[in-house]
């Protein structure tokens, strides 16, 4: 800019009110803030850098302020140049902030976190919501599917506010309109729910859809999928009532070494007299949750003899548990531990579970005929309510998750597994010659393709023009059977040399050989056995949508919860609402005499 123009743009600033002002188009103005016209006529303005007055009038236009504006800012190291702050892509990163960490929108009005912004750029303008009480109910929907690179992948597709009524028709329709909206609905193999009622209504109404109905594999046979966590916690909670006078002593022993300062020390010296505890932590159960009530007798069985020698020092401790009910509690927990160990492994969400499910489920019914012959009658019992439970939901079990199992049916029903497996095996090939009915109408499309646009001239020398014939001859055994045929005759690897196989690594090194089993395999591989994810949606959903949430409306929920499910994948969020249930007494186990008052 000239000093000419710098004048006439000095001119069109300081000019009277009565005058429009123009815009200042010199980039020096930033550094600079326009003080009230002085007494003796000259305009003045201050620095935003170092605060000194300068005069800006025609006489001296903008020249002098930027060589003041280049001086102040090579010379004041202490208040280094700052561009304007772009509040537009703070704003961005406060809501990637959001995303990526689940936090509530509330975030961007903590104090301290405004202050903290406020420091670092004093231009920045805190961001301010409105917050209401909110009693909304959301439907989640993830999908699951394993990708080109044969990598297990979860999304969540929808985070959506359903406002009364909620009939399983209702649900129904709205599932099937969202995977209409992402263009899915013709490819969906399953849905995997928990056992509430209207679910079954739910299937029944997508079923009969005609439009959906038609593209599932063998008319929706293996549509549903059962939650095997939920399952196994109906059959766990069953025998949890025959048992409930058996844990109700150490229930109540843990309560009272949580219950005030006086216990927990008392109980913090008799856990110091036991030799080699690798933890002090002792665990309070929710009745309703069968796994914490497991965790709670795992845990008191370490501490058995410090429950022994606090009944002893104190008087007022009476709940503490016989021998006879802590060795009834130790076959409780053996009993327990493998329902525990599996649900723990079915509720994986970042690697197949489907090949998990029936060795897991086996092992189950296993354990529970083995445990309705126990000599012990509290135990036997149990089993026996366990196995009413568990005959209830094993025939709604999905055919579609039961693999290599021949030998697992002969040992629990014997001759008639046969029978069982053979049926399985029926299932299996119908399923799979749905993938080559598939497979053989994409090809046969791509040759009427290819032959209405010309493509009908000979290809083959006619000195190989007897090939064909020759080799249905030499090889048409071996070309009979399909590539299912192949896989199931080929030597299994063995399970102690493989431990660590990964089992998708292996399809995806063999879809050359098997091209439409290695389709099938995909999509069974990716079947969720649990309702895990989804669930882990609704906790992050909870963080976000609290009691007095922020004023969010449900679009505004669902694209939160869905930019982090696709921006971050489908990572499940741990559980820590259990973490009061813990009570570590390692801080409270130091050396040298403890004094206690008598006041429990």
């Amino acid at each position: 800019m000239s000093v000419t123009e710098g004048l006439d743009e000095f001119e069109q600033i300081v000019s009277s009110g009565s005058k429009r002002t123009r815009s200042r188009t010199s980039e020096v103005w930033n550094d600079f803030e326009i003080l009230p016209l002085y007494e003796d006529g000259h305009r003045k303005v201050k620095c935003r850098k170092c605060t000194n007055i300068l005069t800006a009038d025609k006489e001296n236009g903008t020249s002098n302020l930027r060589h003041h504006a280049k001086k102040c800012h090579q010379e004041n190291d202490s208040v280094p140049y700052r561009p304007p702050l772009d509040q537009d892509m703070y704003r961005e990163k406060i809501a990637m902030a959001i995303i990526r960490h689940n936090h509530s929108f509330s975030f961007a009005e903590h104090e301290v976190n405004r202050e903290l912004h406020i420091f670092l750029n004093p231009d920045v303008k805190p961001i301010y919501l409105w917050k209401s009480s909110t009693t909304d109910e959301y439907m989640v929907l993830t999908a699951h599917y394993i990708d080109a690179n044969w990598e297990l992948q979860m999304r969540v597709l929808c985070f959506s506010h359903m406002p009364p009524p909620r009939s399983g028709k209702i649900l129904g329709e709205r599932l099937f309109n969202i995977l209409k909206e992402w263009g899915i609905e013709k490819k969906v193999f399953t849905i995997t729910l928990d056992n509430a009622s209207y679910n079954d209504t739910l299937v029944n109404s997508l079923k009969k859809n005609p439009t959906f109905r038609s593209s599932l594999p063998c008319s929706g046979e293996f549509f549903r999928v059962r939650c095997g966590a939920h399952i196994l916690n109906l059959i766990v909670q069953e025998g949890l009532k025959i048992i409930e006078h058996a844990v109700h002593n150490i229930r109540e022993s843990v309560k009272y070494v949580r219950g005030n300062d006086t216990r927990k020390l008392r109980f913090a010296e008799c856990l110091q007299e036991l030799p080699n505890l690798t933890s002090k932590k002792v665990r309070q159960d929710v009745p309703t949750r069968w796994n914490s009530t497991y965790l709670m007798i795992e845990t008191g069985l370490t501490f058995r003899d410090a429950f022994h020698n606090l009944s002893i020092v104190d008087g007022s401790f009476r709940t503490c548990p016989s021998d006879d009910e802590w060795d009834k509690a130790g076959k409780i927990a053996k009993f327990l531990k493998p329902f525990y160990d599996i649900t723990t492994l079915f509720s994986g969400t970042q690697y197949p579970t489907a090949n998990l499910y029936f060795h897991g489920v086996w092992k189950i019914h296993l354990r529970i005929l083995e445990e309705m012959e126990d000599e012990d009658v509290v135990i036997s019992d149990m089993a026996k309510s366990m196995k009413e439970k568990f005959d209830k939901y094993w025939d709604c079990y999905s055919n579609v998750l039961s693999f290599v199992v021949e030998f697992s049916y002969r040992r629990l029903y014997g001759t008639n597994g046969t029978k069982m497996v053979m049926d399985l095996r029926d299932k299996l090939y119908s399923l799979f010659e749905g993938y080559l009915r598939a497979t053989n109408y994409e090809a046969h499309i791509m040759v009427e393709n290819a032959s209405s646009s010309g493509a009908n001239e000979k290809v083959r020398d006619a000195d190989i023009a007897g090939f064909d014939t020759f080799e249905s001859q030499i090889f048409g055994s071996i070309n009979s059977k399909s590539q299912l045929d192949v896989y199931l005759e080929e030597a299994r690897f063995d399970h102690n040399t493989h431990t660590d196989l990964d089992i998708l690594e292996y399809c995806e090194s063999h879809c050359g050989r098997f091209p439409e089993l290695s389709l099938m395999a995909r999509d069974i591989m990716s079947i969720p056995i649990t309702t895990v994810a989804s669930e882990s949606a609704f906790s992050i959903g909870g963080r976000i949508l609290d009691k007095y949430c922020s004023c969010l409306l449900p679009q505004n929920a669902e694209a939160l919860l869905c930019s982090r499910s696709w921006l971050f994948g489908g990572q499940v969020i741990p559980d820590h609402d259990d973490e009061h249930l813990v009570e570590d007494f390692e801080h409270l186990c130091i050396s040298g005499h403890i004094t206690y008052n008598d006041e429990v």
